[in-house]
């Protein structure tokens, strides 16, 4: 079976009024809100994919979270990139990348938007926990994830400002 590394993105903002939402965008081919993401390039990092991803589906930068991990040793000679929060493989049909079904090695991030640079390329809506679990038309495994992120909210904070 074909395995292709993808990125996914839980870019979460405050809201107008008070707490945090999360941004999902509208995905034609699911009919139903999911966060960002795509392929993972030849040229870039799994976490270079999901800041590119982002300004193209999104419209706006991020600051990546590092996703809770052992640390690196002092003095360890090589650069360290973002660890995502989750890597999962999941079954993916054919697509503009793959013409046969296949598998997503996904690395699921968490993001802190940073700003509007562009306008979004796709339909965006900011969800904050109670819509997150009323909406009927969000993926349920994007849905389980984003209320994982909600109840941990704390560390996730904590791990932005480290």
């Amino acid at each position: 079976m074909i395995k292709e590394a993808t990125a996914t993105v839980f870019v979460f903002r405050q809201g107008e009024e008070a707490g945090w939402r999360v941004a999902m965008m509208w995905h034609p081919r699911f009919a139903g809100w999911i966060p960002p993401g795509g392929h993972v390039e030849a040229d870039e990092s799994p976490a270079e994919a999901a800041t590119r991803e982002v300004v193209e589906e999104l419209g706006c930068r991020v600051r990546l979270v590092a996703g809770p991990a052992t640390p690196l040793p002092d003095g360890f000679p090589h650069t360290p990139v973002v660890a995502p929060w989750w890597i999962v493989e999941m079954a993916a049909s054919p697509d503009s990348h793959t013409s046969e079904r296949h598998v997503h090695v996904d690395h699921v991030f968490v993001a802190f938007w940073d700003g509007d640079v562009q306008p979004p390329e796709t339909r965006v809506r900011w969800f904050d926990e109670q819509k997150l679990a009323d909406g009927a038309d969000i993926a349920e495994d994007s849905r389980l994830q984003a209320k994982e992120l909600f109840a941990r909210f704390s560390e996730v904070e904590e791990l932005a400002h480290s």
